[in-house]
């Protein structure tokens, strides 16, 4: 089997004597998307801190493409090809779709610090990028507050790519969308998928999001792992069992009906 682009071995992440996430092992592989489902509080934030370099596991490894890495810091995760989207996602709506797009790295016209910024070569870079992932933006200067939340999605998506992301960890990024909006963050995942080359893990607490795109599953509890397969080895009822962090259903519906 292909080695996995990400690799954790026990990863634990402890906060004075709470355990936020216990022995950890998850793989995650190129040209998949890896759900990563949990409730609140199940690990999955912790989680996505340690593999994007935010925080530093207490113990456990991380590998990359079978290379044990440690990230010190996000610029280490990014130089990994680590790219995080977070569900603020870190944008400015006043700024132009381009300005945001080379926030920070910005192309230049011209020798050293008397270069110019190069807006026509950005705008086309940002348009034509935007549109390998299924977006065509009419106008790449138009402010991203004048576009809607699934574009300001693949807008963060795209921008993760072009700067050498092999790994798209996309944090509920259809949680604060209407569901027209959460179809054009599906698709967008579903376009990147299809490149092969690009590994997504999406974290979320939607089942039917999940089950729409996901490869593969691994489910959180209690910063533990409790269940993990593929789209062909668990069923629907697997999949709500795990999301209810192991309960059975009917437990529940019995605890309930007492009330």
């Amino acid at each position: 089997m292909a080695i996995p682009i990400i690799r954790t071995e026990q990863l634990t992440k402890s906060y004075g004597p709470f355990t936020a996430l216990n022995g950890i092992d998850i793989d995650v592989y190129s040209g998949e998307i890896h759900a990563l489902l949990g409730d609140n509080g199940a690990g999955k934030s912790t989680l996505i801190k340690l593999l994007s370099g935010v925080h530093s596991p207490t113990s456990g490894k991380i590998f990359v493409s079978g290379v044990e890495t440690e990230f010190r810091s996000p610029v280490d995760a990014s130089k990994a090809g680590v790219g995080t989207v977070f569900q603020d996602l870190a944008l400015n709506p006043l700024m132009s779709v381009t300005r945001n797009f080379f926030m920070g790295r910005e192309r230049h016209r011209g020798p050293g610090p008397f270069g110019i910024l190069d807006f026509a070569g950005m705008d086309e870079i940002t348009h034509a990028e935007m549109r390998k992932i299924g977006i065509n933006i009419s106008d790449p200067r138009q402010a991203v507050g004048t576009m809607s939340g699934g574009q300001r999605q693949t807008l963060a998506i795209a921008r993760a790519i072009y700067f050498g992301a092999r790994v798209l960890i996309l944090d509920e990024p259809t949680s604060a969308l209407g569901q027209k909006q959460q179809m054009e963050v599906l698709r967008t995942m579903m376009s990147v998928r299809s490149r092969g080359d690009i590994a997504i893990i999406f974290i979320t607490h939607n089942e039917t999001h999940s089950k729409l795109v996901a490869d593969r599953y691994t489910f959180l509890a209690l910063g533990e792992v409790i269940g993990r397969g593929t789209r062909e080895e668990l069923k629907g009822e697997d999949i709500r069992h795990l999301m209810a962090g192991g309960v059975e259903i009917g437990d529940l519906s019995r605890e309930l009906a007492q009330f």
